[in-house]
């Protein structure tokens, strides 16, 4: 596919898929707000095309994105993943807006559909969770990804259209939202600091951006259909994950294991099997924890540097 409309492509994940769609030759049109941060797009932005708006108010899009054809969709625009967002009323009209887009897409003869859902549409479950674990999501935001994938797919089956839900693991890499546990582990050991941490025994499934980028687009590629897991199919003991971060900054330094408590819906073990999206599109992860995580302080190091240097 060479044009694809790309929802949420400011963001974490979004801004690399654009880097990759745009490296591959494909035209990009990109649904922004007026008040997006386009930082993560800086260099890449004029090489698409940007329509401003609101995916509450989709069909006034109709016209422009007509024009351009869209040949695939990559919906992953999704208000209201931090923290008490997870059970914001806003979750419902995530539900209400990605059907309108898929609709109004549709109608003007876009083929593939791809979403990206999330891992709390399992909720509190434990070890390697297939596509066929039954889903018992605890937020609703985990039960919004869930009616939407699920009544999206239904759709898609009905229209005869390809159509794709990924649910995405715990993704990290550089230029992450800085709240997220790793940049903040980082950033604190940056700064000679000690991070304060829950015991870390969990087991976590860690999926390095550049990997997640191109599973999204393998995915709309090879128009493969059905929901599948997206993580790295590989947990680690989130207690060797932060070691790690601090041995590459400064083994020195003091780790606060312990001065946090457990969330009362803390889940211990959380690994994705991917083998459905192996065999369904051939990608597979090619960036290993410990390179991922290397770069991933380099980038906070410069990131940093630069500011101070302002």
């Amino acid at each position: 596919m060479t044009r694809v409309l790309v929802t949420g492509g400011a963001g974490f994940v979004g801004a690399r898929v654009v880097h990759r769609l745009l490296e591959r030759g494909c035209e990009v049109v990109l649904l922004l707000r007026e008040t997006s941060n386009t930082r993560r797009l800086n260099g890449v932005l004029k090489r698409c095309t940007v329509l401003h708006g609101d995916l509450t108010h989709v069909e006034h899009l109709r016209g422009p994105l007509k024009d351009f054809a869209p040949e695939g969709v990559l919906h992953l625009a999704w208000e209201g993943v931090k923290g008490a967002e997870r059970n914001h009323p806003v979750q419902l009209s995530n539900v209400s807006t990605s059907m309108a887009l898929f609709r109004l897409t549709g109608d003007i003869g876009c083929e593939s559909f791809v979403g990206l859902g999330s891992q709390a549409e399992y909720g509190l479950l434990s070890g390697c969770i297939d596509e066929r674990t039954p889903t018992r999501p605890t937020t609703t935001y985990g039960a919004a990804k869930l009616a939407t994938g699920c009544v999206l797919e239904r759709a898609a089956a009905a229209a005869g259209r390809p159509f794709a839900w990924l649910r995405l693991f715990s993704s990290y890499g550089p230029d992450d939202d800085p709240s997220w546990l790793i940049p903040y582990i980082i950033r604190t050991l940056l700064a000679g600091e000690r991070p304060k941490l829950t015991k870390a025994e969990q087991v976590w499934d860690y999926i390095h951006v550049d990997d997640v980028a191109e599973a999204i687009i393998a995915v709309l590629q090879t128009q493969a259909s059905g929901i599948f897991n997206l993580g790295s199919g590989e947990a680690r003991p989130l207690r060797k994950i932060v070691e790690c971060l601090r041995d590459e900054i400064d083994p020195a330094l003091p780790l606060g294991f312990g001065e946090i408590e457990y969330r009362p819906d803390q889940v211990m073990h959380l690994e994705s099997d991917i083998s459905a999206l192996r065999a369904a599109t051939g990608w597979a992860p090619r960036v290993f924890l410990e390179r991922g995580l290397a770069d991933t302080i380099e980038w906070h190091r410069a990131a940093l540097a630069e500011a101070a240097a302002i």
